[in-house]
């Protein structure tokens, strides 16, 4: 599967989707390309009953140091055709499932969860990015910035929705109206990160995240569930919630994987979840579109 990609590596291994951020010599600097590249893995995800989980990092030193600038001051200048190949609009152009959104939607739509692990710097594009993932953690070298103001852009990538959900308004505000750079520490203390390791434990820590997810959890009930978080959690009342999650658990009551969920549980044994996501979603989902 690598083979297909420019600028990511994609490979699929016992249940995990590795994507592999690929251009080391620039410190993985995001392009329209890498992209669209982002977008057509996650939905190519989306729809393999094969793929549990989904793993972002980088390769080489860094995770991604922000959009390639090596136009220079037309870099962010998408009418300018160095500008447009260099960057490009990160919500557009998706000819996915869902078509539109680009690869923000491709990645906050897709029904297995994602996990971001971030090998080295993530700036910019490079950080705003692993916003609509589900699970970040870094390495303890790790360097962080949502440095649009110090280049007289905004946050983008929907990032203005999504950090403050992940890390509150006032931390969101105060790292996005500054602009600094700051310490896997800090991203751990405000909420951005769950986890810090050393450097070498980082991809083994992810992978094993992943596999706890791939081998103890129910492909379609894990769908949803994600869903459900990210969906109902700005609701300003828990009543849309509660209509919500009552009707479907209804539905999944009588479905295969709960009895399997049960079995397995009173046996004292690993589950084989039966369901499918490819083609057990129940009624009532999704949702939103009704």
């Amino acid at each position: 599967m690598s083979g297909a990609y420019e600028h990511i590596l994609c490979a699929v291994e016992d249940g995990i989707m590795q994507i592999t951020l690929n251009r080391p010599e620039k410190l993985n600097a995001y392009t329209a390309t890498m992209g669209a590249e982002l977008a057509r893995a996650f939905d190519a995800a989306d729809t393999d009953d094969a793929v549990r989980v989904v793993l972002v990092t980088g390769a080489g030193r860094g995770f991604c140091a922000g959009a390639d600038m090596s136009a220079g001051a037309d870099a962010f200048d998408t009418t300018s055709a160095q500008g447009s190949v260099s960057f490009g609009d990160v919500s557009k152009g998706r000819q996915g499932r869902a078509g539109g959104a680009g690869m923000v939607g491709a990645i906050f739509e897709c029904r297995k969860p994602s996990i971001a692990a971030f090998n080295g710097a993530a700036v910019g594009v490079g950080l705003t990015l692993t916003l609509p993932m589900d699970i970040r953690i870094a390495a303890d070298t790790a360097r962080f910035g949502f440095v649009f103001a110090r280049r007289g852009l905004v946050p983008e990538a929907g990032s203005a929705w999504f950090l403050p959900r992940l890390v509150g308004l006032p931390q969101a505000l105060r790292w996005c109206l500054d602009g600094a750079l700051f310490s896997a520490d800090e991203a751990l203390r405000g909420g951005l990160v769950s986890e810090v390791t050393s450097p070498e434990d980082l991809l083994s820590r992810a992978r094993a995240i992943a596999r706890s997810i791939a081998d103890n959890t129910a492909p379609v009930s894990v769908a949803i569930t994600r869903q459900m978080l990210w969906r109902l959690s700005p609701e300003p009342s828990p009543w849309p919630t509660l209509k919500v999650d009552g009707a479907l658990a209804m539905a999944l009551g009588a479905t295969g994987d709960v009895r399997e969920g049960v079995s397995a549980f009173l046996e004292k044994r690993p589950p084989a979840f039966p369901g499918r996501v490819s083609t057990d979603m129940p009624a009532g989902y999704p949702w939103w579109e009704t």
